[in-house]
């Protein structure tokens, strides 16, 4: 099995930044072979949204609309590891935030939840004005 432990939420003011990691626990192959790599994020009373994810090779990267030009997803298959680096933050973006793993490449419909069969447990990112 495969565990996805996530780190690095907190709380910061509208313009900051914060980094994102999500380190993937479990057999050295599964781990680094992880296939596509995402963050989602949900805010109280929202759907769980897809922010980012990105290729085992990063041949594929993706990102939501609403983080372009602010977010960066990363990975480090080595260490098995994804970032999120989130600059110009706003409160809007305020959310938990989930990794999320799924075998194969990420494809079109990378924001589709239904897809990941690894999920993490979540950490928290709030922004204030």
């Amino acid at each position: 099995q495969v565990q996805l432990v996530e780190s690095g939420g907190g709380s910061v003011q509208a313009g900051g930044s914060l980094r994102l990691s999500c380190a993937a626990i479990g057999h050295s192959y599964s781990t680094y072979y992880m296939g596509c790599m995402g963050w989602f994020r949900q805010a109280p009373g929202k759907e769980r949204e897809g922010v980012a994810a990105i290729s085992t090779y990063a041949s594929g990267i993706y990102y939501a609309d609403s983080v372009k030009g602010r977010f960066t997803i990363s990975r480090d298959n080595g260490k098995a590891t994804v970032y999120l680096q989130m600059n110009s933050l706003k409160p809007e973006d305020t959310a938990m935030y989930y990794c999320a793993a799924k075998p194969g490449q990420c494809g079109t419909y990378w924001y589709g939840k239904s897809g990941y069969n690894y999920w993490g447990q979540g950490t928290q990112v709030t922004v204030s004005s």
